[in-house]
This record gives structure tokens, sequence and C-alpha cells, in this order.
């Protein structure tokens, strides 16, 4: 999960990604917002790892590439923990014309809390458009961690162990989804089949503060998913 620009030169095949203009900028990031009769249901852009070099910016823009917004391919237990799931955002990443991955984030019937959205228990997936290198992620990830301060050094090294045993290789249409249950394990799926867990509690809420914290690089990213109260 946790895919940062730097990546791009890491865990893209050489044969898809070569020295290129692709490495001098930043990621465009895709998202929408619609409402239904239920309330308002975000579309959202969702830069899982957003982390990209000091300066450079996240923009919003339309995007005609769409995740699935059914929960028919939600594994049992996802639904399980959600209760009703209830899409909250959903949409593309691209880097200068790549499209990285679709992305969509679900919650159960009380929806995303904004100003802090690890209390509650959610679902965010990625559908991959490339092939990615699981080590690559997990390395990633760990460095917006970092970067972000959270956990102590042996929290973050053990987080790190358990990424790179976790998460695997993947290649276009791949999904693998993270399920985050507040003040449990967060459990990890690959194209719907169970992948494993971190059990420290405190993992989820620093992982996911990757795209949700409010120090995310990827700002507009944040506010298309959560909402207005994001910005606050």
């Amino acid at each position: 999960m946790g895919v940062l620009p730097r990546l791009l030169r890491g865990g893209l095949r050489a044969r898809q990604h070569r020295r290129g203009p692709v490495h001098d900028g930043g990621p465009v990031i895709a998202g929408r917002r619609r409402a239904t009769a239920g309330g308002a249901i975000a579309l959202a852009a969702l830069a899982l790892a957003a982390t990209t070099p000091a300066g450079a910016g996240a923009r919003a823009a339309a995007s005609a590439d769409a995740p699935s917004t059914t929960t028919d391919a939600l594994p049992a237990s996802v639904r399980a923990a959600l209760g009703t799931p209830l899409l909250a955002g959903s949409g593309s990443l691209r880097w200068f014309g790549f499209r990285i991955y679709d992305a969509t984030l679900w919650t159960g019937p009380e929806g995303a809390d904004p100003l802090d959205p690890a209390r509650r228990p959610f679902a965010l997936e990625l559908r991959y458009a490339r092939s990615l290198s699981g080590t690559a992620i997990a390395e990633r990830s760990a460095e917006e961690i970092a970067r972000l301060g959270l956990g102590d050094a042996e929290a973050r090294q053990a987080w790190h162990r358990r990424m790179q045993q976790l998460f695997p290789d993947v290649s276009d249409g791949d999904r693998i989804l993270g399920l985050h249950r507040p003040g449990q394990a967060v459990r990890f799926y690959l194209n719907g089949s169970p992948l494993g867990e971190v059990a420290d509690p405190g993992f989820g809420p620093a992982f996911f503060a990757i795209w949700f914290d409010a120090r995310t690089v990827a700002p507009e990213l944040r506010q298309a998913l959560l909402g207005p109260a994001a910005s606050r």
C-alpha cells in the first residue's frame, strides 16, 4: 500500500519505467464528490502513501477512471466488520499521466470522522494499474510513518519488518485492502483473500495517517477523501 513517488523509481519494473521526466514533478490525484438520498458520499482521490518530494504538490483533477463502487468485491469479514459498508471516497492516482492505482475507502454507517479518522472502522483498498515491488511498498510506507513522527523507533522497526513480510509484489489489476478496526490488528487482503495482519494496535493509526494526517503532503487529496471538514 504506501506507494511513494520515489517508488516509481524502485518499484516499477525496468521495462515499464526508466529515467525520464516522470521523476521531476508531483502526482496528479483525481477525485470527485457526490450526494445520495442518504447523505453525502465522497468519491475522492486517495494517494495511499502520499509522500512527494519536498515542494511537490498534489492537485485535484477530473478523472474518467473510477474504481468499483459496489460492496460485492469486499471480503465477507470486511463487510461484517463495517456493518453496512458505505462508500466514503474513491479516485485514481496518476504520475505524469501514468495511472498508478485506483483507491476506494469504505466506512461503516457512521461514516468517516475527518478530525480523527482512526477512531472509527474503515477499509481502504487499492487497485493497482502497474507492477510494484512489495519490498519497496513496505519501505516507503515505513519512511512516511517516520516522517510523521508516529510510534517510537522500536515500534517502527517492528512495523517495517511485518510490512515486508506481508506486502506482495503487485501487478496490473491486483487489489490490496487494509481493514482498520480501532484498538485491534490491521488486516490486509490481496484480491479478496487474507494476507495477514499487523497485531500491534498502534500500527493502524500510524499507517493510515499517511493519508489522513493533517500533515500529509497531499492536503487536497485528504480533503477530497474526508470532506470539507478535513480542511479545518
